[in-house]
């Protein structure tokens, strides 16, 4: 348990991939535990993921505005590969 924890706490590659993957779409209830055992002692980490809720933020409110004024809207193929990528990714650490 103690490795464990020591592991936890010293991974900041598995932190900035939950800390994304909590965006995108969630983390476990393990995975919650895990990055807030990580971000308690890592404040690289915990500025990386206050600049990439805002990031986010910002590429969210402009593609909702470039929808809304322009009718710019992302075709089926494009969506698709995405998605995959976006699942290529989240199954990244679970292994």
């Amino acid at each position: 348990m103690k490795n464990t924890l020591k592991n936890i706490a010293y991974n900041c590659r598995k932190a900035t991939w939950l800390i994304e993957k909590k965006q995108i779409g969630g983390i476990t209830i393990r995975e919650k535990l895990e990055l807030k055992v990580h971000l308690a002692g890592c404040s690289e980490c915990r500025m990386f993921e206050q600049q990439s809720i805002v990031i986010n933020k910002l590429v969210r409110d402009l593609f909702h505005e470039l929808q809304i004024t322009k009718g710019i809207k992302l075709d089926g193929d494009f969506k698709k590969k995405m998605h995959d990528q976006i699942m290529t990714i989240s199954n990244y650490g679970k292994t």
